[in-house]
Formats: C-alpha cells, sequence, structure tokens
C-alpha cells in the first residue's frame, strides 16, 4: 500500500505533518478533510508490502489522535519547518524526480492486455502488474486505478485525473472497451496507437539529434579556435620580433568576439527583446494561429508535421468510427489529440459543416495542406465504407510519412554538408592559415633575429 507523507493545517492555523499508508491519494485527501485538516502538500514516499504484518496505525479520522501523535518538532506555524528524516528526504527527492514516461504506459499497456486475453478481471490484472511495476511514480497512479476499480468505478475515469500522464485517445479507448465491454479489443488497439507513436518519435529524433549536434559541434569548435589560438599565435608574432600580421578576417573576428565580450549585454537584451516580442506574440490568438499555420508550411519539416498531426487525427477518428460513433461524434472526440490550432480550426468547421448537412472534407480540401490522394480516399469512403477506407487511409498516411522522412535524410545533409563546409572554410581562414604561417616560417624572414645573422 502507498506511503504518503502530509502536510495539513488545522481550524486554529497549526500546521500538522504525518507519515501514513493509505489506499490512494484521494481517499486520503478526504480523510483529512473529514477530519477538519485542510491538506497543504501530499508526497508519496514508498510501498509496505501487503505480506508484511502492519503496525497499529494513527487513526488520523480523530484529530485530537493526530495532534497527540504527531511530533513536537513538526508542529509550527509562520516560517518554521518540518523536520524530515534522511530517509524521508532521500524518498521525497526521488518521488519527484522520477517521472513517468511513454515507455511505461506502453509496457503496462501490453501487460494489462496479454493478462485480460488469459481472462483476469481488471482488479486481478492490475493487482499482478502493479507488484511488477519498478517506477515509483507510475506505481502510485496504478494504485489509484486500482483502488477506484475495487469501489466500483470505471478505469477511465481515475486515468482522467492523470491526464497529464495517459494521452487523451489512450483514455478515450479504455473509456470505450469498458463501457462496450470490450476492453481487451481497446487494449490491443490502445497497444498499437503507443507503439506506432512511439515509431514515429524516433523517426524523428533520429534525424534532428545528430544534425544539431553537428551543428554545435562545429561552431563551438570556430568560436573556442578563435578566442583562444588565435591570441596565442599573436604571441608567437610578438615574441618572435615579427613584423609580419595576421590576416584581415582574423583580425576582424577576434575585433568581433572581443567586443562581444566587452559588450555582452547589448546582443543578450536584443535576443532576449527578440524572444519576447515572439513570445508574445504567438500567445495571442492570431499570432499563435500564424505560428501553427508556418508550422506546416515551413521549408524541409513542414510537410513531416502536417503529417504527423494529420495521421493523429486519423487513428483517433479510425478509433471512434469502429467503437460505433457517428462522424459528428468522432470529430468532436478526436480533436482533443490535436493542439496545433490550424488544423484545430479545419476540426471545427468539419463539426459545424456536419450539422448543417454539407461535406466535412470539404475544410481540410479548402486548406490546401492535405494531398489530393487522402481527399480523395475520404471521398470514396463517405460513399462506401468509411472506417474501412479509413484504415487504408491511415496505412497511406503512415507510408506518405515514410517517404517524406526518407526525403529529408537526403536533403538534410546536404544543408548540413553546406553550413559545416562554410563554417570549417571560415574556421581555416581565421585560424589555420595564421597558424600555417607560425609553423611554416614564413616570418622568421621578416623578424628582427635573422636580421642580427
Amino acid at each position: 500500500m502507498p506511503e504518503y507523507v502530509y502536510r495539513a493545517m488545522t481550524k486554529r492555523g497549526v500546521v500538522v505533518r504525518n507519515r501514513v499508508e493509505d489506499v490512494s491519494k484521494q481517499i486520503l485527501i478526504q480523510k483529512l478533510k473529514k477530519s477538519d485538516l485542510l491538506p497543504i502538500s501530499i508526497t508519496q514516499v514508498g510501498y509496505t508490502s501487503k505480506n508484511k504484518v502492519r503496525q497499529q496505525k494513527r487513526n488520523i479520522t480523530d484529530i485530537d489522535d493526530v495532534m497527540r501523535s504527531a511530533n513536537a518538532s513538526n508542529v509550527f506555524q509562520g516560517k518554521a519547518k518540518a523536520n524530515l528524516t534522511t530517509k524521508e528526504k532521500f524518498n521525497l527527492a526521488l518521488s519527484k524526480t522520477e517521472r513517468v514516461r511513454p515507455e511505461d504506459i506502453r509496457t503496462f499497456t501490453q501487460n494489462f492486455y496479454l493478462l485480460k486475453k488469459a481472462n483476469f478481471n481488471n482488479i486481478h490484472a492490475l493487482s499482478t502488474i502493479i507488484q511488477s511495476t519498478d517506477n515509483m511514480s507510475f506505481r502510485g497512479i496504478l494504485e489509484d486505478i486500482l483502488a477506484g476499480v475495487e469501489a466500483g468505478e470505471y478505469m477511465y475515469t481515475t486515468m482522467e485525473y492523470y491526464g497529464d500522464i495517459f494521452p487523451y485517445i489512450y483514455i478515450n479507448m479504455i473509456k470505450v472497451g469498458e463501457l462496450s465491454g470490450s476492453l481487451t479489443n481497446s487494449l490491443e488497439q490502445a497497444e498499437r496507437y503507443l507503439e506506432e507513436a512511439n515509431n514515429v518519435t524516433k523517426k524523428v529524433k533520429g534525424i534532428l539529434v545528430p544534425n544539431i549536434i553537428q551543428f554545435c559541434a562545429i561552431f563551438l569548435l570556430l568560436i573556442v579556435g578563435t578566442v583562444f589560438a588565435v591570441p596565442a599565435v599573436q604571441n608567437i608574432f610578438d615574441s618572435m620580433g615579427s613584423n609580419a600580421q595576421l590576416p584581415g578576417i582574423t583580425i576582424w573576428f577576434s575585433n568581433f568576439l572581443n567586443m562581444v565580450a566587452a559588450y555582452w549585454y547589448i546582443p543578450t537584451l536584443i535576443i532576449v527583446a527578440i524572444g519576447v516580442g515572439i513570445y508574445l506574440y504567438i500567445t495571442t490568438p492570431k499570432g499563435r494561429y500564424n505560428f501553427h499555420y508556418f508550422k506546416y508550411t515551413m521549408p524541409i519539416f513542414g510537410k513531416l508535421i502536417y503529417l504527423v498531426d494529420l495521421s493523429r487525427f486519423m487513428k483517433a477518428m479510425l478509433l471512434n468510427l469502429q467503437n460505433g460513433m457517428r462522424i459528428q461524434d468522432a470529430l468532436d472526440v478526436s480533436k482533443n489529440v490535436i493542439k496545433n490550432y490550424v488544423m484545430l480550426s479545419m476540426i471545427e468547421t468539419a463539426i459545424n459543416n456536419t450539422l448543417i448537412g454539407a461535406s466535412w472534407i470539404e475544410p481540410f480540401e479548402r486548406s490546401g495542406l492535405t494531398s489530393p490522394m487522402v481527399l480523395e480516399m475520404l471521398k470514396i469512403g463517405m460513399q462506401t465504407d468509411l472506417p474501412e477506407m479509413m484504415d487504408k487511409l491511415v496505412d497511406f498516411i503512415e507510408i506518405d510519412i515514410d517517404n517524406t522522412i526518407q526525403k529529408i535524410v537526403k536533403i538534410l545533409p546536404e544543408f548540413s554538408y553546406a553550413f559545416v563546409g562554410a563554417v570549417l572554410i571560415f574556421f581555416v581562414l581565421v585560424v589555420l592559415v595564421p597558424c600555417i604561417q607560425v609553423y611554416m616560417g614564413g616570418f622568421v624572414l621578416d623578424s628582427d633575429l635573422t636580421a642580427g645573422l
């Protein structure tokens, strides 16, 4: 059972701290409120094995008992702080830093699906999975879900409380499965959805991360080489008494860096002002819409971003249609998986079109962002079997995403090599040319040392 450290305030304004076990955080909050305690913070710090012999716990429903059992050093007012034990501090730090990863949700879904196929009921399946869950934060969430199921609630009702952990479409799949009695099928769909989303994310990261690292490394090499190598070469020139001068471009770039170092606050303020201005603009509805439209039309990555959002929306539509939803309801539910204002406006227009009897495909066609192939498949699906055609459409979009990624993989290195080549040429002119002059010894002919021979 989860263990919690809570801080709460009494009616008199006295803050108390205690460590207790309870089924879930929500139930603990309810118990504290019934005891006239106002919760300030509740942090999960660990678990106690159900097989252990438990000690008699404090009755937190009795306020007098709480006050008697609370450590006097942990009852404070004003700015005084509670004294936590070393173990409690460690557990609190661990609980705050351990986040729930997509891999945790995917593993849970796979295990839950397998157990449901083996005819486990929800309580038995959740209890089994909790015992093998290593992530403390996610384990606490599963404990809350299990407590809700044991209390007669649906799983999705507790998952909705953790909307920042579970994707909206994932919660909707579980909801449809529980309400329709086909949870096993919904889990299979959810597993496939998470796997496909993870594959797309890996592909995009595989493109971006290496090129970004390469850009940063080359740029850092130029800066470090100029800051350290150029002054060292100049010192060698001066120490040998040479009249030779460093190349003009080297002197210019070195002076530029010195000026930036001396007046660093000016470019910093300019960059900050530009950043704040852009941020304030994109926080407005018009600015955010324009920014999101730019994301769909930007060079190289624009088409890929649009296809990924379209694929996510179409998958949600397909799942909802397969579960018996009407087109209007499927559009209304599926829009929650999209964050881009441009596509959201298209979906909202499509919903309005269904209300007046117009085509819901028309906004996607008018946007100019959707390919003719996708539009034609949707139109044919409306005339025949939409879920079946949309299943094929999702496969087509996945193929289109793969093809787009392949094109980016071919195009991006060309831009990368051009940038790297320009930086390397600049690096040679600024840093290596003076070094070559030193090691080739050309300046010695003009030095005072040779004049004395």
